[in-house]
Formats: structure tokens, C-alpha cells, sequence
């Protein structure tokens, strides 16, 4: 009997959508432990935690909140390819709350007082924040209309906001990189509580994510508008309003990354901030088990892992000296990887191997 229940809980490993990501993130690091010396090292300087691991965990921060948006939009049966373009709007729309004269290199107005100045922005800091984040929402809330009312296939639709939204971004900032001093607002990318404050956002990001749809009946609905959204209607599911949600949701998510990026490297670059990081989203939340293109069941906490995954990766090829450029090449490997371990004919040769280990326990 107790054989029987270990084959059981063999089964039910390999069931779990979070095995992929476990199992994948726990290969990374033992490479590390074995190629790469120290990776595993701690070192406390001035209260703050700092390693290779610790800036795992920070870097993965605007990937892992991507990750926690596209979760829900991939649930409904959608794909947003927009969430790397509301990102640079987002930052452009603080940059620009914060110091309109300070552009670049063009000083302009009376800015004595202010370059250099830590204390300084043209906005409160609350305000910055809550009106990159509305406009975020915005967005979101635009490629929800087109997919839910236009009835618009998710990829075109996001595609739209995908190509104007650096353009829109560009107009925001007249082209131009603006010059962030203000260190409350550096403070949401480069602050420390000991971890990373950065995290301590995901974190919070991602409680209420999950509270919101495991504790209420919203994670219910997703599911089942993304399993079949007709039969949904007919249940009484205002499956509209369940794709506004969703793609509005990724688009704060989209919004909180942004703020976190631009506030790291203290100046909006619409070119290059949230630049492919739609991809990266996308392929954490589908390492992390919630399947592209179908819908339904999703795992948030699977996704996080997803982040995680792709950031160990990258950290540990720099780490082991490969070049920058090669990373892509890398992914796309993981892609395949990915692909392999969820594809109909892997799931049902493990099915197939726990059948038959469970046949020799009990014959035995």
C-alpha cells in the first residue's frame, strides 16, 4: 500500500504544473554550484544582501511582474505583445512628471537648482507613480477593448499598441532621454532592505494577484473563459468583462515593471526600456505550465518560477563568460526544451513509464 502511494505522489509530480520550473531552476543552479566558483557566495555591505544570487532575484523583478499579468491573459486564451511598449510609456510618463525642462543633455528653464538635486521633481512622487500607472491600466484597457467588443485576434490586436506604443513613448519624451535625480523615485529600482526593494514590489504584486484570483471567484471565471468562452456566456459569465479585467491587469503589471526598470537606470529610453521583454514574459508564464494558445488552468507561482528560470539562465551564461549576443540564441533553445516537455507525446510517455512502475510495486 505504501508503494502504491509513493507511484501516486510519482503521478502527481509529474502532473504539477510547477515541476517544469523547479526542476529546470534546480538544474541552473547546480551547474552554477559546479562550473561557476562562489556563485553561491553572500557578501553584507552597508545592510544590504549582494551575491549572484540576490541579483537573480533582482534583475528577474520586471520579467516576474510581466510574467504575473500575461499569466491571466494567456488564461483567457490571449497573448498581449504590447507589455514591453506600455512599459516605456509608463516610464516616459514619469520621466517627464518628474523634470520636464531636464532633457538630455539640453538643459533648459532655470535648472540651477535642480541637476543634482536628490529631493527634486516637478510631481509629487505619488503622483508620478499613480499616473504612469493609469495610463498603463489605459493601454491595457485599450487592447482589451479590441479583443472583447472588436472581437479582434489577441496577437493583431496587441500588435497595434506593440508598434505605436514606443512611437507614443518617443512623443511623450520629444525623442529625447530625460535625466531622473529625484532618489525616492531611484529608490523603487536601486533601493535596498536588505533584499532588494524591488522584490519586496513582486512580492506584494503577486499576493494580491493570487489572493484576487484564488480567493475569489475571478481565477474561476478566467479559467472558464479561457477553456470556452461561448459556454462561459451561456453560464452567466460576462466573458467581456472577465478579457477587460485580464488585459487591464497586465497592463498595471506592465506599468509597475516600467517604473521599476526606468527608476534603475535613472533615464527614459523609449527605445530601449521593456525592449523584447514581452517575449521573456511570455515564455516564463508558459515554462511556468499555463499553456499558450489554449487557455484555462494557470499557475502564478509557476510563472514566477518561469522568471526566475529565464533570469538564472542569463545570469549563469554571463557568469560562465558567454557573449551577450549569444543569450537569444539560448532562449530559443529554452523554447524547445519548453515545447518538448509539454507536448501531448512526452506527457503521455511519462504517464505511460508511472503506469508502469506502479505494475511492478504492486506485482512485487
Amino acid at each position: 500500500m505504501s508503494t502504491l502511494r509513493s507511484v501516486i505522489r510519482v503521478g502527481g509530480v509529474r502532473d504539477s504544473r510547477l515541476m517544469v520550473p523547479i526542476v529546470a531552476l534546480a538544474a541552473i543552479l547546480l551547474i552554477d554550484l559546479i562550473v561557476v566558483p562562489g556563485f553561491f557566495n553572500l557578501e553584507m555591505k552597508d545592510g544590504h544582501l549582494y551575491g549572484s544570487l540576490v541579483d537573480i532575484l533582482r534583475n528577474s523583478a520586471p520579467t516576474v511582474v510581466l510574467a504575473i499579468g500575461m499569466t491571466l491573459v494567456i488564461a483567457t486564451g490571449g497573448v498581449d505583445l504590447s507589455v514591453g511598449a506600455i512599459m516605456a510609456i509608463a516610464a516616459s510618463v514619469a520621466c517627464i512628471l518628474i523634470d520636464p525642462r531636464i532633457i538630455g543633455l539640453n538643459l533648459q528653464g532655470n535648472i540651477t537648482a535642480v541637476v543634482g538635486d536628490p529631493t527634486y521633481s516637478f510631481a509629487p512622487i505619488p503622483v508620478v507613480i499613480v499616473a504612469s500607472l493609469v495610463v498603463a491600466v489605459a493601454c491595457g484597457l485599450w487592447n482589451g477593448v479590441l479583443v472583447s467588443f472588436g472581437r479582434i485576434q489577441p496577437m493583431v490586436a496587441t500588435l497595434i499598441l506593440m508598434i505605436a506604443g514606443r512611437g507614443i513613448a518617443q512623443l511623450i519624451t520629444n525623442s529625447i532621454k530625460i535625466i531622473i535625480f529625484n532618489d525616492a523615485f531611484a529608490y523603487i529600482g536601486n533601493g535596498f532592505i536588505i533584499l532588494p526593494f524591488s522584490l519586496f514590489i513582486v512580492v506584494a504584486l503577486f499576493a494580491g494577484a493570487w489572493l484576487l484570483t484564488r480567493r475569489t471567484a475571478i481565477g474561476l471565471f478566467v479559467e472558464s473563459v479561457g477553456i470556452s468562452f461561448r459556454a462561459s456566456l451561456y453560464a452567466g459569465i460576462n466573458e467581456k468583462r472577465i478579457k477587460l479585467f485580464a488585459y487591464s491587469f497586465c497592463g498595471f503589471c506592465a506599468g509597475v515593471a516600467g517604473l521599476i526598470a526606468v527608476s534603475s537606470i535613472r533615464t527614459s529610453d523609449a527605445n530601449q526600456i521593456g525592449l523584447y521583454t514581452e517575449l521573456d514574459a511570455i515564455l516564463a508564464v508558459v515554462i511556468g505550465g499555463t499553456l499558450l494558445g489554449t487557455g484555462g488552468r494557470f499557475s502564478l507561482l509557476g510563472s514566477v518560477l518561469g522568471g526566475l528560470v529565464i533570469q538564472a539562465t542569463q545570469t549563469s551564461m554571463y557568469a560562465i563568460g558567454v557573449a551577450a549576443s549569444a543569450i537569444t540564441a539560448v532562449k530559443a533553445v529554452m523554447v524547445i526544451i519548453v515545447i518538448i516537455l509539454y507536448s501531448r507525446q512526452v506527457q503521455d510517455l511519462g504517464g505511460r513509464l508511472v503506469a508502469r512502475l506502479g505494475r511492478k510495486q504492486a506485482a512485487t
